[in-house]
């Protein structure tokens, strides 16, 4: 048994965990207090390390890297779950091995009576989209090729960002790259789970853009959360604004290639006036940024309309000419359970150096909030602001109402600065934004032996450290009333699953417990 298949069991606080997030709404926030994180600190940046659990959690690999497709497309390498040999290499830390795939973001949905787990791959020399059957014991039939062309049969672009859209009844996955080459593109599965036609169609009408996130709201929209950095600022060693927020209205909400309405999201200074890219651009120090990282600040928001129609178009030059507002790369949002679609929260990863100059350099957390999913206007305010220890900030989901776990994309620079890799968090959201939330670490992520090789002398078109991602909590539910927020999540019952992956290296996605009971899993060496 390898050190990455081993549960992760640290004493059994699981009860009180339990007890909390089982309540849903009307329990205090305090109920929890520190039941969910108490990871002292992260682990150092050297050599092999363990993932290192709070207490009373468990970990199980459900998937990783050198797990062969029952369907591969062996004529272009597409062959495993977490590794594409097109290029001949293998999938040992070897020269020139195998280019890692990266599988990222996590759709838990129950079809047909099964169990799936389905993602799209960010890294290697194409994308694709997997499925992961739970259900099945024997690991070598546990994952197929959902679908690795599209509609013409050319290669798909690498995926980050997918969730499932009851609307349409098809997994939305975006590509986050610069127009024209991201987007987001639909894969069609049957009431088994299966894949209709094998196929990801481009979806033109909602812009091409770095897009990462993407959540739907109760209403049928589709939340955009995109991810580019901008321009590197002379002398102050960050990055100017340069990525949106959208939400995207589509004329059918069963039919998204019949077009629609792309909006971004505007932040109006204290006197009124919007804060522009134009403007940060000019001054990336502007002290309108510096007040959307302090707590207690809440600013007026307005959705400006971007694009109309169903051609494709470039969605950040259409933002910044809308008079959009930009932020410092944002990456991942959802809606907060109980909150009818009205409060939606965001992760802002920010410079990813230790020696940026410029405010908001660590990111925040963001909640924007709204008397609707589909309201004109709204209020934006931090709710957590990051630091030296907490930044690089990427996926969310919520625990409980009132618990939101984060995880962070440091990046191997910042890991070196800090001399520490990437940690979990769950952040205990209070009733006063005015000060800083408790924080405490659930995940201190190791790294891998294949992570540490490719951090030293692998080949350059495999990332290093290991970077935590993926992460979700959901009951499967893949009927409009399952959308992620329209629930309160209940982590003691059996029906509701969390799941992370721990991208580069071996490509391990784990299952998460509370105590020693899990739904299973292979735990041999992978």
């Amino acid at each position: 048994m390898s050190a990455w298949q081993k549960t992760g069991l640290i004493g059994a606080a699981a009860t009180l965990v339990g007890a909390a997030l089982a309540a849903g709404p009307v329990v205090a926030s305090g109920d929890a207090h520190g039941s969910f994180g108490d990871v002292d600190g992260a682990n150092p940046r050297s050599g092999i390390q363990d993932n290192v659990l709070a207490q009373g959690l468990t970990q199980t690999s459900v998937a990783w890297g050198s797990l062969s497709l029952t369907n591969p497309d062996t004529a272009n390498g597409v062959t495993h779950y977490g590794y594409v040999t097109a290029n001949g290499g293998p999938l040992t830390q070897d020269q020139r091995e195998a280019d890692k795939t990266e599988p990222d973001k996590n759709v838990y949905l129950v079809l047909g009576g099964h169990h799936y787990l389905y993602q799209g791959h960010e890294g290697g020399p194409r994308g694709y989209v997997t499925r992961v059957d739970l259900d099945q014991p024997d690991p070598v039939q546990r994952v197929s090729l959902v679908a690795d062309a599209d509609a013409n049969g050319q290669p798909l672009p690498t995926f980050d960002g997918i969730t499932w859209d009851p609307f349409s009844g098809q997994l939305l996955l975006t590509a986050e790259a610069k127009a024209p080459r991201g987007g987001v593109f639909g894969v069609a599965l049957d009431s088994a789970g299966d894949p209709t036609t094998g196929v990801a169609v481009a979806l033109p009408a909602l812009g091409s853009g770095g897009y990462e996130g993407v959540q739907n709201d109760s209403d049928g929209n589709i939340w955009l959360v995109e991810d580019i950095g901008g321009p590197t600022v002379a002398g102050a060693n960050g990055k100017a604004p340069n990525s949106y927020l959208y939400r995207f209205t589509p004329t059918d909400t069963g039919d998204l290639t019949a077009g629609g309405t792309l909006q971004a999201l505007q932040v109006a200074r204290a006197d009124g006036t919007p804060v522009t890219a134009s403007q940060l651009a000019a001054d990336p120090a502007d002290p309108v940024i510096g007040a959307l990282h302090t707590y207690g600040t809440s600013l007026r928001t307005t959705w400006v309309t971007v694009h109309e129609g169903t051609e494709a178009f470039d969605a950040t030059a259409a933002a910044a000419a809308a008079g959009a507002t930009p932020f410092k790369r944002p990456e991942n949002g959802v809606f907060r359970p109980g909150s009818q679609f009205g409060e939606f929260y965001f992760t802002e990863t920010g410079d990813t150096s230790a020696t940026s100059t410029l405010p908001g350099a660590f990111g925040a957390v963001f909640r924007l909030t709204q008397s609707s999913p589909s309201a004109a206007t709204g209020t934006i305010a931090p709710v957590f602001v990051g630091d030296l220890e907490h930044t690089g900030l990427d996926n969310i989901a919520f625990a409980g109402r009132d618990q939101l776990l984060v995880v962070e994309d440091a990046g191997d620079t910042l890991h070196a600065q800090r001399n520490a890799l990437d940690s979990g968090y769950l952040i205990r959201l209070g009733r006063n934004d005015r000060r800083a939330p408790e924080v405490t670490r659930w995940l201190a992520e190791g790294r891998d032996a294949s992570a540490l090789y490719d951090a030293t002398t692998s080949p350059g078109y495999n990332d290093g450290d290991n970077e935590i991602t993926g992460i979700t909590a959901s009951d499967g539910d893949p009927t409009v009333q399952g959308l992620l927020g329209a629930k309160v999540p209940n982590l003691t019952d059996d029906a509701w699953r969390v799941f992370w992956t721990q991208q580069h290296g071996d490509n391990v996605t784990w299952e998460l417990s509370l105590g020693q009971t899990g739904h299973g899993g292979d735990r041999s060496e992978h």
